[in-house]
């Protein structure tokens, strides 16, 4: 995922597109808070939705664990990980370290 500044934009607009053409997220900032992201307009965002297409990528690339995947994709947890793990992903390549943060999160979404 590319950062970019609004102020430089417009010297990275070229840059911006090449990165939606090659499938690639990008961040725009402003004053050093994120402004909006950039999503390459794709079959996946067709098919599956803003939320799921960014939530998808973001878990993919590492940058969400699987539990906030599913937040944002506005799915529970286990209804997430049926069509992630169907696109080839597997939870076994997570982060071990990242454990206890996946279990902190599902028993916050547990508690009522």
């Amino acid at each position: 995922m590319q950062y970019f500044a609004i102020c430089d934009l417009r010297e990275h607009t070229g840059e911006l597109v090449r990165n939606a053409e090659a499938g690639q997220y990008s961040v725009v900032s402003k004053h050093g808070k994120p402004l909006f992201v950039a999503v390459p307009f794709d079959d996946a965002l067709l098919e599956a939705g803003v939320h799921v297409a960014l939530a998808d990528r973001l878990v993919k690339t590492g940058e969400l664990s699987v539990a906030a995947g599913a937040k944002l994709a506005r799915q529970p947890y286990a209804a997430y990980l049926r069509p992630l793990s169907a696109s080839g992903y597997s939870v076994l390549d997570e982060d071990p370290s990242a454990l206890e943060g996946e279990l902190a999160t599902l028993a916050a979404l547990r508690a009522p």
